[in-house]
């Protein structure tokens, strides 16, 4: 009789170990890529950018879905609240992977405990660009416009708590200027409206301003990061043109709900290191003007709480409001 269970419990073990083996591998169908953001703004560029890459070597189609609005949290909590099975996750930026919290009285979801780090895709910096009817064409002459102007300059940023809404602040707590902040649902509908004359000037992101500085319909001015931007290097950072002691970087990342499998979080961050090594995608990540990125989910982990903390200091400093 034992070694009848015996044999009961060897085959029972036998097919449950061929029903795991059986099991097919992520993804089966189709995977839903959530942007923040509206169509054609830099974070919208790289989910269909990666959406591409990753339904060529995945095999499974990848939708990108735009959810603007709230800088990027109505996004961000429609990921934390999907079951973790891999089929929704978010492209998200800065903000919403933690610059959130230094800017949102209340957040819809916690960064840190409702989301799931993939892996970090790329780096970003911003520029300030002007309407051509502004007579800047260095800092200095902005700055002396600003300052002139206070309470009447407006500047568009993509939403509260994006990196754009960070780049502004501390621009006008540096350079002790007063532009009037104009947030929008994404960098595209902020870019319109500078083009046509809506707002003076915009803190945007390099991948979206760069079409529109070939044919002069925007003036750049300075970019915001502690070096110049490879794919401008003529244009000079804000420090080194007028400003000292300034310096800010965004950055995205793939994430997916809390509890996501470790399988499924390592065979997305693989694919996502293997894009930036990729000839064809690391070309075109240049051309936009994003730095190439990548690394283990707990780097994604580190940048976010450092992008956090960074966060919550330029909000104190600069004296920044709590959004509702």
């Amino acid at each position: 009789m034992k070694r009848r269970v015996l044999c009961v419990a060897s085959m029972t073990a036998a097919l449950a170990a061929g029903a795991v083996t059986a099991q097919p591998a992520y993804p089966v169908k189709p995977v839903r890529l959530v942007v923040g953001f509206a169509p054609g703004g830099s974070v919208d560029v790289l989910g269909r950018l990666f959406a591409q890459r990753f339904a060529q070597t995945m095999g499974q189609q990848f939708v990108v879905d735009n959810r603007p609005g709230a800088g990027a949290n109505i996004a961000g909590d429609l990921v934390a609240k999907s079951p973790p099975d891999g089929y929704t996750l978010l492209v998200g930026n800065a903000g919403g992977l933690g610059g959130n919290l230094a800017i949102y009285r209340r957040m819809p979801y916690d960064p840190f405990k409702d989301l799931t780090p993939i892996a970090q895709m790329v780096t970003q910096g911003n520029i300030l660009i002007v309407h051509p009817s502004v007579p800047a064409k260095t800092v200095d002459e902005f700055v002396a416009i600003a300052r002139r102007r206070a309470g009447t300059l407006n500047a568009g940023t993509a939403g509260n708590g994006s990196s754009q809404h960070f780049t502004l602040a501390m621009f006008n707590a540096l350079a002790k200027a007063q532009m009037e902040h104009v947030a929008y649902k994404g960098g595209a509908p902020a870019m319109a409206d500078l083009m046509g004359g809506q707002i003076d000037a915009m803190f945007q992101t390099i991948p979206e301003a760069m079409p529109f500085m070939k044919d002069r319909r925007i003036r750049p001015i300075a970019v915001t990061m502690a070096t110049r931007s490879p794919a401008l290097p003529d244009i000079p950072t804000l420090a080194e043109a007028g400003l000292p002691g300034y310096e800010f970087e965004g950055f995205m990342g793939l994430v997916g709900p809390a509890s996501l499998p470790r399988e499924i979080v390592q065979r997305l961050n693989t694919e996502v290191n293997a894009a930036l090594q990729d000839p064809a995608t690391h070309n075109r990540l240049r051309e936009y003007g994003f730095g190439l990125a990548g690394g283990t989910p707990e780097h994604l982990t580190s940048r976010m709480r450092w992008y956090t903390d960074l966060s919550l200091k330029t909000a104190k400093w600069a004296n920044m409001q709590l959004v509702d």
